[in-house]
């Protein structure tokens, strides 16, 4: 299990109510004998939420659960339909990658490949692909460092929670597309490696208007 796993897990523990709000979790050298990870894999997974604005941490005291993604029960997110999602996504996402090219460090070109292995391997897996996915964009988000942007990506992540959202996921999501967006997130992170900023910004572009197509059949179906 690579830190971007292990974020997936502890997010989609306090999204599901298995962590309460304000609820301290272990100690990291308790969750890494836990799941059989260094500290250092901890480290990164905290941070990562941290900056998503799922967890906050006090010196002295701990890392302590903000909540639910903080999308949940907004009548913004609620009244959001899938193609709005991604007309935000477009005006939010390859500028991420751009901030990424001058952010990202080796530690989180570590992570984005553990989740590009994970990915690859959850091609006959839907809903795993789906968790991952969003971890994946979610970690793209947490290389530029900035709060406020994570918190943002937060709001965009909450209408992926959303039944109309789900429903287009599980139509859409067979092993074709998914290899596709495997194909298209690895042309993503070797662009941002490559620190190509535009490059990045176009492989961005042209994956999310695979995903806009895959949607837009879906809905005419």
């Amino acid at each position: 299990m690579g830190s971007p796993e292990l974020a997936a897990w502890i997010r989609t523990g306090i999204d599901e109510g298995r962590f309460r709000s304000n609820e301290r979790l272990q100690t990291h050298r308790m969750l890494a004998e836990r799941f059989g990870v260094s500290r250092g894999t901890v480290r990164r997974a905290i941070q990562q939420l941290v900056s998503e604005g799922a967890l906050r941490t006090r010196t002295g005291s701990g890392t302590f659960v903000v909540g639910a993604r903080s999308g949940a029960g907004s009548p913004y997110i609620e009244a959001t339909r899938p193609l709005e999602l991604m007309d935000a996504r477009f005006a939010f996402e390859p500028h991420i990658c751009r901030l990424a090219v001058l952010n990202a460090i080796r530690a989180d070109f570590d992570d984005l490949e553990s989740l590009l292995g994970a990915m690859e391997a959850s091609e006959n897996a839907p809903d795993r692909f789906a968790e991952l996915d969003g971890t994946f964009h979610a970690r793209l988000v947490a290389t530029t460092g900035n709060s406020l942007l994570g918190w943002i990506a937060e709001q965009l992540e909450g209408v992926r929670m959303q039944p109309d959202w789900v429903r287009m996921r599980r139509i859409t999501l067979g092993p074709g597309i998914i290899s596709q967006y495997n194909r298209q997130h690895r042309a993503i992170v070797d662009a941002i490696r490559n620190r190509e900023p535009e490059a990045a910004a176009e492989r961005m572009k042209e994956h999310l208007e695979t995903a806009r197509l895959s949607l837009t059949r879906a809905a005419a179906t």
